[in-house]
């Protein structure tokens, strides 16, 4: 995630804090120079760290904290709170139009991620019984239509489009009568990008915001961009108005400064934050639960969520009872691999953990690679191997090795993990006392 480093750092600041039984005024003032140093080297503004700290040092060297049975933990909790209101208190929504259709106008620079956006929104709506229709106005990017059209056709949606010789405007305007004679409920409006500011960009935007009149005008920008989205932030938020705020590429190995800044700067709520390029990698922005995971303190209702969406309940009673009987087999173990996949990256999940960190397990333990490996190396059993694991003898296994790309070597290790984590399962469900602790997993280094 964009705050690893940042995270990181905290996490060594309140380690010490915490290690101290009482905490003077020098104490706070020293780690809130840490804190503020790492803040800078996450991209936050200089005015909003200076702010934040003064904030924070004013509350945390109160009596009340500095006197308490545990003022590290009260520090902590300061922050908690402060970095929460930083990034706007509650979790925003998309609000609904009481007249059909309602229109989400896209707006950002090239390269942003609007598109993607576009397309993931309009999916994730249509899942909560919405009849999205998707309306391609960037006739300037090549092969801007053709991309949200195969967007389109990964979630099965509809495109409304003109071509690239069509006035944006007069697009934009046609789709509304199109969604009313088609029973599209919503309109998300792919409009065109620039790779900077320009008053012919701003003055195209305005004139469809007049034609169509959004409900809402969401603007993309690029985490990547460091303290600059924040400027286009503001520029966007002058020139048209901005609704919300959508920060893309969060996932990626950036600062993330951006996601502290454009709030505060912009005074806009962020809506949702794309945390991968998956569908539900599209995540609602909870300030609370980001404020946890930059702490280190994770975010398990984030991860329930997850699961809940991509966990099949009908599946999950019966592997239960599969496990107490200890028949957990090769196709389980697949099973169960394949539906944490649609949940994102491995190392995503590890940050939603609490105390993971702590733990000293972060995400360069992780081999995401090590995961498709296994995938390949169980496809590659017949489904009577796969049932019946004790078969695999050495020539079967070598069979497998060739079949799946992988040495046999490989092979075995996973045999081994598995052999290991049935032992354990078995050791669970039998309440045994004498666990010995959890077996290295086949995507761990």
């Amino acid at each position: 995630m964009a705050f690893d480093n940042l995270s990181a750092k905290l996490q060594d600041v309140f380690k010490q804090l915490r290690g101290k039984g009482r905490l003077t005024e020098k104490d706070v003032r020293e780690a809130m120079r840490e804190v503020k140093l790492a803040l800078l080297e996450a991209d936050v503004s200089f005015k909003i760290v200076k702010d934040f700290i003064n904030t924070v040092t004013e509350k945390a060297i109160g009596g009340d904290v500095l006197e308490s049975l545990t003022p590290g933990q009260q520090v902590i909790k300061i922050v908690n709170e402060e970095l929460i209101a930083l990034m706007g208190s509650t979790n925003s929504r998309l609000t609904v139009s009481s007249r059909p259709p309602t229109v989400y106008m896209m707006v950002g620079l090239q390269g942003a991620g609007k598109t993607t956006a576009t397309g993931k929104i309009a999916a994730q709506l249509k899942k909560q019984g919405k009849k999205p229709l998707l309306v391609a106005c960037d006739v300037y990017r090549p092969a801007a239509v053709k991309q949200l059209q195969v967007l389109a056709g990964q979630y099965n949606l509809p495109v409304f489009e003109k071509g690239i010789d069509a006035n944006p405007v007069d697009i934009a305007r046609e789709s509304i009568a199109y969604a009313d004679a088609h029973g599209n409920d919503t309109i998300l409006i792919d409009t065109a990008g620039r790779l900077h500011v320009d008053e012919e960009l701003m003055e195209e935007l305005v004139n469809i915001k007049s034609a169509v009149r959004p409900q809402e005008i969401l603007l993309v920008i690029d985490a990547m961009t460091g303290q600059d989205a924040v400027n286009v932030a503001q520029s966007f938020s002058d020139k048209i108005g901005v609704d919300g705020i959508i920060i893309s590429k969060l996932d990626s190995d950036t600062r993330g400064g951006a996601a502290l800044s454009v709030r505060k700067i912009t005074g806009k709520p962020i809506k949702f934050v794309g945390m991968g390029e998956k569908l539900e990698d599209l995540e609602p922005f909870h300030p609370e639960r980001m404020a946890s995971r930059i702490l280190g303190m994770g975010d398990m209702l984030s991860l329930i969520e997850k699961a809940q969406e991509n966990f099949d309940e009908a599946q999950a009673k019966e592997l239960e009872k599969k496990m107490r009987k200890n028949e957990f087999d090769l196709e389980d173990f697949l099973g169960q691999m394949q539906q944490i996949k649609k949940m994102g990256p491995l190392k995503n999940i590890l940050g939603m953990i609490p105390g993971m960190s702590q733990a000293g397990i972060d995400e360069s333990m992780i081999d995401e690679k090590a995961m498709v490996h296994v995938e390949a190396i169980i496809q590659s059993m017949t489904p009577q191997e796969r049932r019946n694991p004790a078969i695999l003898n050495g020539r079967r296994r070598l069979r497998i090795a060739k079949g799946s790309g992988r040495s046999i070597q490989e092979v075995n290790r996973l045999m081994k993990q598995f052999e290991d984590m049935k032992k354990m399962m078995k050791q669970m469900t039998d309440m045994s006392k004498g666990k010995k602790g959890m077996p290295k997993m086949p995507f761990f280094r």
